[in-house]
């Protein structure tokens, strides 16, 4: 009976001091890819520290949601209201006007649909060019465009409008007119879409892009409406990884740290106090490119910069669990490993490919 005692009192003191300890929160969508991708993607991949830290964690339940969802809630923010937010991360007060998202796309024919491409490669004059064109045709409508990133513009507005919108990371790919604005005010919404259209068509920094062989900006696709609140949790001490919505979500009230963005964790990450969340959107930028080749490279750079180190951290007893979850609008997982499951050696790893091919098994 002593011994049984002894073992219970150990163990409620090992699971206490392991709930103490920094904790590592890894977001990283499309690390597990359908089984028809993988097979291309993911063949010969060796990735042994987070083959072992998937291999020795344990499954828990995670609801399917998008990033933005996934880091929102984190975060205790209405998802629908990203845009002022990032509008301030990105060195510009909102203030109190209502702020759209107006990021630059590509929109080409493929088949009998129009399908959307982002992340077109803008150079910061060009942007400004076709701003400064938005903004001389809508000034009568009381519509303000600003571009402070090539590739993130907003639009600033004195009126709430009344329509929903979908988020740009869920349309590259579909079909545009699927995911169009829809509420109230939808049908205005939609006649300005293809007015900027026309006014983009022939424009002279489309004209000299069209000529070097870049992709045109066809239009601006407008998402993450809202004005700027408070962000009501700040669960996190430091941020690390390549995502500006992360970014913005810890700046909004300065009280989290960033890591080294999109540069790997910076060294003697382990020794500060507080958790740390870290997203990685490589993988999701890749796809978006619909580039194979890229998602390779990405997910070998995210386990030389980011999954061994942590897992060094977590064997040295530096940080006691590391959860991994794997966002997704069909299927998200979520991987939780603490110190003591490192001992597990029973459990072999996988490879990326045999954890897509069990997902995609009825």
């Amino acid at each position: 009976m002593p011994i049984l005692i002894w073992r219970r009192l150990r163990k409620n003191w090992q699971n206490w001091l392991y709930r103490r300890m920094k904790k590592v929160h890894i977001v990283i969508p499309d690390l597990l890819l359908p089984q028809h991708l993988s097979v291309y993607a993911s063949a010969d991949l060796r990735l042994p520290a987070l083959e072992k830290m998937l291999a020795r964690a344990r499954l828990a339940s995670l609801e399917a949601q998008s990033l933005e969802a996934c880091l929102c809630k984190r975060f205790g923010v209405d998802e629908t209201a990203i845009a002022p937010l990032t509008l301030k991360a990105d060195g510009v007060m909102p203030g109190m006007a209502y702020c759209l998202r107006a990021d630059p796309v590509n929109i080409s024919m493929q088949r009998d649909q129009s399908v959307l491409q982002a992340d077109i490669g803008l150079m910061a004059e060009e942007a400004a060019q076709l701003c400064a064109s938005l903004n001389a045709h809508f000034a009568v409508d009381g519509l303000r465009f600003i571009a402070p990133h090539p590739q993130r513009w907003y639009l600033q507005l004195d009126v709430t409008p009344q329509i929903h919108t979908y988020p740009l990371p869920q349309v590259v790919g579909a079909d545009v007119h699927t995911h169009l604005p829809y509420g109230a005010d939808a049908l205005r919404w939609h006649s300005l879409f293809n007015e900027i259209q026309m006014l983009f068509y022939g424009h002279a920094v489309n004209m000299a892009r069209e000529q070097r062989g870049e992709p045109v900006v066809s239009a601006v696709w407008l998402w993450g409406g809202g004005k700027l609140g408070r962000v009501l949790q700040q669960p996190y001490a430091r941020v690390a990884g390549d995502s500006e919505l992360a970014r913005a979500l810890a700046q909004a009230d300065g009280n989290a740290d960033l890591l080294n963005a999109g540069r790997g964790l910076a060294e003697g990450w382990a020794d500060e106090q507080g958790d740390l969340l870290l997203v990685y959107e490589g993988l999701r930028s890749a796809l978006h490119r619909a580039n194979l080749a890229e998602w390779r490279s990405a997910v070998q750079q995210f386990e030389k910069n980011y999954a061994a180190p942590v897992l060094a951290a977590l064997a040295a007893g530096k940080i006691g669990e590391i959860t991994l979850d794997v966002p997704s609008e069909s299927a998200s997982r979520r991987f939780i490993l603490a110190r003591p499951a490192l001992w597990k050696i029973w459990r072999r790893p996988w490879s990326l490919l045999q954890y897509s091919a069990k997902q995609d098994t009825p």
